[in-house]
């Protein structure tokens, strides 16, 4: 992994083998990041996803093996308990081009990825929210 800072924004270029939500927090944690919207495109050949399933308040998760297309990365950057926390979902193109996506557990980089964190000015920090089962974004 490698990422350059301009500005208000951090272009982040993964390589074959590294894993995309423990890089985003790498970076966040380097960088003091609080509060940025995430996008990205790139390849992936082992990736978790999960849909949320709201009668067991919980996710259904799924795991994919085998080449496939980043067509869309997309999230925020936030905090929980004063540490980096990242919300990402994302699709992915496989074989015939069939379309797969959800949040997104864990994914590890076949060939690259380029994501760019595009910062914003304050925080925002989340609190768990138990009668839903999910970590909601408070404002104070």
């Amino acid at each position: 992994m490698e990422y350059k800072v301009f500005e208000d924004k951090v272009l982040v270029r993964l390589d074959k083998g590294d894993e995309i939500v423990s890089s985003l927090l790498a970076v966040a944690k380097e960088q003091d990041l609080t509060l940025a919207s995430v996008a990205g495109i790139g390849a992936t050949d082992d990736f978790e996803i999960g849909v949320f399933d709201l009668s067991r308040s919980d996710y259904e998760h799924v795991r994919f093996y085998g080449n496939h297309e980043i067509v869309s990365l997309v999230g925020n950057l936030t905090t929980k308990e004063g540490a980096p926390y990242i919300h990402l979902h994302i699709s992915c193109a496989g074989e015939g081009g069939k379309i797969v996506g959800g949040h997104l557990f864990s994914a590890k980089i076949s060939l690259t990825a380029e994501i760019f964190l595009l910062k914003a000015a304050g925080s925002a920090d989340r609190l768990r929210d138990e009668t839903l089962g999910i970590n909601k974004i408070r404002f104070e």
